[in-house]
């Protein structure tokens, strides 16, 4: 998902803010899900694409700080999930000379068991 937010090092990133693009990957249990065509049964992406939300909307220095915040939040919102991965790319990072297509961090964090 596309996102406007306010992360960053740099006072200017912080105050404007910018285009980022968020990736979730989850893994919990299908098996019900795939008997029943039930969304009582899965995770609603919806509901996903909220808590990202919400959670970019908060600014944080690093991305780190940022995919770990993501992460924690999503383990502890939806109990049924065993692992995410969060990826989450800056479209256009202040470095100068630097032509891409973004910079970005990627981590995934194992439900405590």
């Amino acid at each position: 998902m596309r996102v406007r937010a306010r992360h960053g090092v740099m006072e200017q990133e912080q105050r404007v803010g910018q285009d980022f693009l968020v990736s979730i990957e989850a893994e919990t249990d299908q098996e019900r899900a795939t008997l029943s065509d039930d969304l009582a049964d899965t995770v609603s992406y919806a509901d996903i694409c909220d808590l990202v939300r919400s959670e970019m909307a908060q600014p944080s220095r690093l991305l780190e700080h940022v995919c770990g915040r993501v992460a924690r939040a999503l383990l502890a919102q939806f109990p049924t999930l065993r692992q995410v991965t969060v990826r989450i790319t800056k479209l256009a990072p202040p470095i100068t000379g630097l032509q891409c297509e973004g910079c970005g961090v990627e981590l995934t964090v194992l439900k405590n068991r």
